[in-house]
């Protein structure tokens, strides 16, 4: 995976990110999630997200704060098994917070 979602995204679920992408790799469940998750496998790396994020959170993997590592996980985990990346970024954010 290049590109994941931070902290910075939870609970400020704007969209600008989505509508920029030019693969439609990037999405959520407004009724359950807490911030917008990028499928790895559907990503082309073209960075549009990244510079269209108004909260800078979104950045490669590789350039991730060690605080926010989990988030490469969790981004990925989401698209297996949505109700433990929910559960992820909750139990991160409660450690960050």
């Amino acid at each position: 995976m290049a590109y994941v979602i931070a902290a910075p995204c939870i609970d400020h679920l704007d969209q600008a990110c989505v509508t920029v992408c030019p693969v439609d790799c990037i999405s959520h469940d407004p009724a359950a999630d807490r911030k917008a998750y990028i499928d790895p496998d559907a990503c082309i790396e073209c960075g549009a997200c990244e510079s269209a994020c108004p909260q800078g959170a979104i950045m490669l993997d590789s350039r991730l704060p060690g605080a926010w590592a989990a988030f490469a996980e969790i981004d990925r985990g989401w698209w297996i098994d949505p109700e433990w990346a929910r559960a992820a970024v909750d139990a991160v954010d409660a450690q960050v917070a």
